[in-house]
């Protein structure tokens, strides 16, 4: 865990995690996704009474986390691990 920690304080310092996450982000809302699971959420909250925070977010959590595009899954874990293998050539 020690060495995920410092890999992830590297991408931090290096700006590639700021980087990683606007690219996932733009890829997620060009398909569509982030709205998706924004009205996924809103019509959760809807149908509670009352709405509880927790409880919607580890259901939109959990649909959130099965639901991300294989194109998008792939493209950001080819990009992490590019990110590793650079630190390792150094």
């Amino acid at each position: 865990m020690r060495c995920i920690h410092r890999f992830h304080r590297r991408m931090v310092e290096s700006g590639d995690w700021d980087r990683i996450l606007r690219v996932l982000s733009a890829k997620l809302s060009e398909q569509g996704w982030s709205d998706e699971l924004y009205h996924r959420a809103k019509e959760r909250a809807r149908m509670m009474d009352p709405p509880l925070f927790k409880t919607i977010l580890e259901e939109i959590t959990l649909h959130g986390e099965a639901t991300v595009p294989v194109s998008v899954r792939r493209e950001t874990t080819a990009q992490i691990r590019q990110f590793v293998k650079d630190q390792f050539e150094k």
